[in-house]
């Protein structure tokens, strides 16, 4: 029951499910340090205009570098999974014994013996590809990732953007707008529900507690807020003393 409430949550989705990790974990991070960017331009008493090209150089380039790491990452893992993959190739044609042994301990470990453990070895090494994916799969722990690292790193780099925006928001209607609003509280009301919505996501990934996950999600831009807002303050009170 709780698999299929899980499974309809995630199909709600689409075809973006499959990169939803992507989206949850980098808006999460974008949301976090252009928090904490706002954080600590508010706790040192800096200017509207500079906390929002600090917020926007931060949402940038860390969104990029971000998103950079992700697809370099997942390609990396790729080409890993490509190499031992050929090696397997090669052992099974050219030490297909050796390799039918492997194969034959493995599913013993499972359990199989006698006949039905011959039976199951034979069919396993019949077919090539799949004798490969065996060995990839049991014997080196290896799983090909279906997902392209490009969508990877784009999915990274959306998500970091349009999250992390959002704590820049209220400093940008502030700065063209002559309404007179209390910014830091609005921004903090508005980031607070931005990681309300990603710890659900990030829950439904997951599949864990929504109401753990988003706890855990509100307490960590708490935290990462305060020792910015802190820092900051300590670094004005330093700095514009000794002037």
């Amino acid at each position: 029951m709780k698999e299929s409430i899980i499974h309809q949550e995630t199909s709600r989705f689409g075809k973006l499910q499959e990169y939803l990790r992507e989206f949850v974990y980098g808006g999460i991070d974008g949301a976090v340090t252009t928090f904490a960017v706002v954080a600590g331009g508010f706790g040192a008493n800096l200017d509207t205009g500079i906390i929002i090209i600090l917020g926007l150089a931060n949402l940038l380039a860390d969104g990029f570098s971000m998103s950079v790491g992700a697809y370099l990452s997942a390609k990396s893992e790729n080409e890993n999974y490509k190499k031992h993959q050929d090696i397997e190739y090669w052992e099974v044609e050219n030490l297909p014994e050796t390799e039918r042994e492997e194969i034959r301990e493995i599913y013993a470990a499972k359990g199989f013996r006698g006949e039905l453990l011959e039976k199951v070895v034979d069919q396993i090494c019949s077919d090539k590809d799949l004798w490969v994916a065996e060995m990839m799969k049991d014997e080196l722990n290896l799983m090909m990732d279906v997902k392209s690292p490009f969508r990877i790193g784009f999915a990274t780099l959306v998500s970091f953007i349009l999250v992390g925006f959002i704590p820049l928001m209220v400093y940008l209607w502030d700065f063209f707008s002559e309404v007179q609003i209390n910014i830091f509280l609005w921004t903090s009301v508005l980031t607070g529900m931005a990681f309300m919505i990603v710890g659900w996501l990030k829950s439904v990934v997951n599949q864990t507690s929504a109401l753990r996950s988003i706890a855990e999600t509100v307490l960590l831009g708490l935290l990462a807020a305060l020792v910015a807002y802190y820092v900051g303050d300590l670094l004005e009170n330093f700095f514009l003393n000794q002037s």
